[in-house]
């Protein structure tokens, strides 16, 4: 009697080897999945602790006093990134404005050649601050622990760095807002009354619009050296033009406007020059 052969079934069934492509697909999907479920971490593992030991010059049995457990120092270590994460670019600016502005007294003439000497100001200023943030290792070990602090096993370290991280954003903040109220009361220009901010919601606008750039920058490296010839936002002449800039200016030019209470005459001159001697960086920076 003939007996037709039955595909095997339970425990004796075999599963279908996968293939490479597939098995490849699987890996990637299952842990994009688990980054996904937390977010990216923080990792410091190519800090060797030894190395820092070594570094620092100080004996391993006073650091094993202090930190018992490398994790501890670690956790420290975070804790102090966050709370020095910004570098600051204030002087810099400074000088800038004094060169810019001192090689034009000219341009504080007439309302038309003021306008066009603010506008080339922050055409250079948004270069400046860019292309400082785009280099700076700083600023990338910023924007790395705002993006992955959540995922901190941690809870309470977790909230340690968020409280810093806002402590130091808090900060930057208010040095950015003075430095444009300065810059704004010097030209005088003001905010646009019926726009309803402050100068805080104009640095917070100006510093985002900055950062999202850098970032996209870091992997489209094409976008730092982009330029564009435009004569944009009232500029009398036709320059070249960055992305930062085009961003920084289409956020300052929708907030600021001139101050018809301000006269300018040689007096008001004169005070913006003396002014440029003396402007120091902000308190507090």
């Amino acid at each position: 009697m003939r007996h037709e052969t039955e595909p095997p079934t339970g425990l004796t069934r075999r599963a279908r080897r996968l293939s490479d492509t597939e098995t490849e697909q699987r890996m990637l999907s299952a842990a994009a999945a688990m980054v996904n479920e937390n977010g990216l971490t923080v990792s410091l593992d190519h800090i060797s602790f030894e190395d820092v030991i070594r570094a620092a010059g100080v004996s391993r049995s006073a650091v094993y006093r202090r930190w018992p457990y490398k994790d501890l120092f670690f956790s420290d270590l975070v804790k102090q990134l966050a709370e020095h994460a910004t570098p600051e670019l204030v002087n810099d600016e400074l000088e800038l404005i004094r060169r810019i502005v001192t090689s034009r007294l000219d341009m504080l003439g007439t309302p038309e050649l003021r306008h066009d000497l603010v506008i080339e100001l922050f055409r250079q200023l948004s270069l400046l601050d860019f292309q400082t943030m785009y280099a700076s290792a700083g600023w990338r070990t910023y924007i790395a622990l705002h993006a992955t602090f959540l995922s901190l096993a941690d809870g309470a370290l977790r909230d340690q760095v968020q409280a810093a991280l806002a402590e130091s954003e808090r900060a930057h903040n208010a040095r950015v807002a003075s430095a444009w109220e300065q810059l704004t009361r010097l030209f005088g220009y003001r905010l646009r009354p019926q726009a309803g901010v402050t100068f805080q919601t104009l640095a917070t606008l100006i510093s985002a619009t900055m950062r999202g750039i850098v970032i996209m920058a870091l992997s489209t490296p094409a976008a730092a050296e982009q330029r564009i010839a435009a004569n944009p936002f009232g500029a009398l002449t036709r320059d070249e033009w960055s992305l930062p800039g085009l961003g920084l200016a289409a956020v300052a030019s929708a907030f600021l406007e001139p101050d018809p209470a301000v006269r300018w005459d040689a007096g008001h001159t004169a005070a913006v020059r003396r002014a440029l001697a003396t402007w120091s960086e902000p308190e507090g920076s």
